[in-house]
């Protein structure tokens, strides 16, 4: 649970909000890494002496009184500070700020997006890839799927939603949020329509030739897993004629793809939420591949058990498991369960088998997941062989001030 006392010494001074970076802990804000954590906070800076609301515009100064950036204040978070410009002439307060970051992020889609094409799926806008931490927009045909996941961006709604309004036609605007995230900023949001009129459940999408119906209300997520769009084209090319297991399978994207584009015989999808297997069934119609995929309501860890025991083989694995590391406290516990969940797949998987596994921790390095690999490689006796690196698609781009806006790994594999 946050604590709401104040976690930085609040001292009493005319001008602006100032926060004042710790001797020695500046170079990370003046490199342009947008997340400013308690400790590295040495005072705050307030014309009443007083620990300001959540969303307070603050201007960040090194211990030596040099500018650093402007941020948004959230006192409830261990991101005390999130920064958004290093320009120290820019208005936070004003909406046309937030208006030339939306226009900015929008720009850079038309260029590989038809935004107004039916069945047009994209990420929009992509937090602090896009300048913009603590938001992240889907497109889905015409309906935006906006999430918050900084409480004092939120205090910024209305300018970005109208930004939103004014650059990219739509239907309906639909808040979804993440409980965790709501507990760790405190963030009193409830999912729903904000703008326009309520989006059709299911809606659809399509690319290569492949629709696929999002459930933006209900499903993970914003209700599909854009970031993989991609992958799952290139993993399908090393699955023809395969038995795949696709586990963690959601509403069927790596299996249906296997299936329709990379000719594969069959597809097993796994998954423990029940809603996302009815979808993946109604997907699996939409794209007349049903008579070749089967799903299976269960834990991915109880289901690899299950095949191991009953001699059930594939000649491709996928594993596309929801984050394991949401703190860095978190990332040993990560990294042992990335290596038992491959070690079981190695199980089920026959020799000269695919495998495609990812991992979508940001606090999870590329080398990190690699080295897991080659630890599986050792403890199970099996040669693997990284056939392809995969990462984010052009409208999930990285920003290279911060490392963890790379968070998404798929390595395609061949085990012998």
């Amino acid at each position: 649970m946050a604590d709401s006392s104040p976690p930085v010494n609040v001292r009493q001074t005319d001008g602006p909000v100032t926060a004042v970076i710790r001797h020695r802990r500046a170079q990370p804000f003046f490199g342009r890494h947008p997340w400013v954590f308690v400790g590295a906070i040495e005072e705050l800076r307030t014309p009443d002496g007083q620990l300001p609301q959540p969303g307070t515009v603050v201007r960040v100064i090194s211990h030596e009184q040099r500018f650093i950036a402007w941020g948004l204040l959230n006192p409830h978070s261990r991101i005390i500070l999130r920064l958004y410009s290093w320009d120290e002439s820019d208005q936070l307060n004003e909406s046309e700020f937030w208006l030339a970051r939306v226009t900015n992020a929008v720009n850079l889609r038309r260029r590989h997006f038809n935004l107004r094409q039916d069945g047009c799926g994209c990420r929009l806008i992509f937090s602090e890839s896009d300048g913009l931490s603590g938001l992240t927009v889907d497109f889905y045909s015409g309906c935006l799927l906006v999430q918050f996941t900084s409480l004092a961006l939120f205090a910024f709604r209305d300018h970005l939603l109208n930004a939103l309004e004014q650059q990219v036609e739509s239907s309906s605007i639909w808040l979804r949020t993440e409980r965790g995230m709501r507990d760790q900023e405190q963030l009193e949001a409830v999912d729903g329509l904000l703008r326009g009129v309520e989006p059709p459940q299911p809606l659809f999408i399509e690319y290569n030739g492949i629709s696929f119906g999002v459930d933006v209300q209900q499903g993970q997520k914003t209700g599909y897993y854009l970031d993989q769009r991609e992958n799952r084209i290139t993993a399908s090319r090393y699955l023809h004629n395969a038995a795949v297991l696709d586990a963690f399978c959601f509403s069927g994207g790596f299996g249906i793809t296997a299936v329709k584009h990379g000719g594969a015989a069959s597809s097993l999808g796994v998954d423990s939420s029940e809603s996302a297997l009815t979808l993946a069934a109604a997907n699996a119609e939409l794209n007349g591949v049903a008579n070749r995929c089967e799903w299976k309501n269960s834990d991915v860890h109880a289901a690899l058990s299950e095949f191991r025991s009953q001699n059930r083989t594939f000649n491709g694995v996928i594993l596309d498991p929801p984050k394991m590391a949401r703190t860095r406290g978190g990332l040993d516990r990560a990294l042992q369960g990335y290596r038992r969940l491959n070690l079981a797949a190695l199980d089920v998987l026959q020799v000269g088998g695919i495998l495609v596994t990812c991992s979508c921790s940001g606090l999870v390095s590329r080398q990190q997941f690699v080295e897991v690999l080659g630890d599986v490689a050792r403890t199970s006796g099996r040669d693997i062989r990284i056939l392809e690196h995969l990462g984010h698609p052009a409208d999930h781009p990285v920003s290279a001030t911060c490392p963890e806006t790379d968070y998404l790994k798929v390595l395609i594999c061949q085990v012998d």
